[in-house]
């Protein structure tokens, strides 16, 4: 079972637990976009397409602007070939001032996601409320995992290898994560 990689705005750059993944992972693929820093709703989730079609089963692993995107895309494509989703620090894009670079990105979709989702959500995230990423988790169907007070998981919040994301997108397929040679 293959885990496709699905980083958030600017990418989850070198460091990050995510692109970390893809050393330890043989079974892992990053869905990369051509603009990190700007991203566009219909560009991203058409490149998120063309990976999930290429890909058989996969179990989405998504951070911030990647769990977002995710959810617009179950809500475009309800009929899907996914496993399953590790969503982790949604970003609440439906808070951020006019002028943010990520509030054109459109509103977060509330639908239940058509297949299983653990949404693995900090307490002290500066991208999104604790109310808020419950609401995310009920809507979506998703079982939540509390992190405690884990930042926005990522480098800055001390999350460069992060194990325990292992062991959440393992819950979803069952299938134990494979060595990279």
């Amino acid at each position: 079972m293959s885990r496709l990689i699905i980083p958030g705005w600017q990418g989850s750059g070198a460091g990050h637990w995510q692109r970390r993944w893809l050393d330890v992972d043989a079974d892992a693929r990053i869905v990369e976009q051509d603009d990190w820093h700007s991203p566009k709703l219909e560009a991203w989730l058409s490149r998120l397409d063309a990976a999930i079609r290429r890909t058989r089963q996969p179990i989405l692993v998504a951070h911030s602007l990647g769990a977002v995107l995710v959810a617009a895309y179950a809500k475009r494509y309800p009929r899907n070939n996914i496993a399953g989703a590790l969503l982790v620090a949604p970003a609440d894009v439906d808070s951020l001032a006019p002028d943010h670079p990520l509030a054109d990105f459109g509103d977060v979709p509330l639908s239940r996601l058509p297949f299983p989702s653990i949404l693995a959500l900090s307490r002290n995230d500066p991208y999104i409320s604790v109310e808020r990423g419950r609401l995310f988790a009920a809507r979506w169907g998703s079982e939540l995992v509390d992190l405690g007070h884990a930042g926005h998981v990522n480098p800055e919040s001390g999350h460069g290898h992060w194990p325990a994301g292992f062991r959440l997108a393992s819950q979803l397929g069952r299938a134990p994560i494979r060595a990279a040679a």
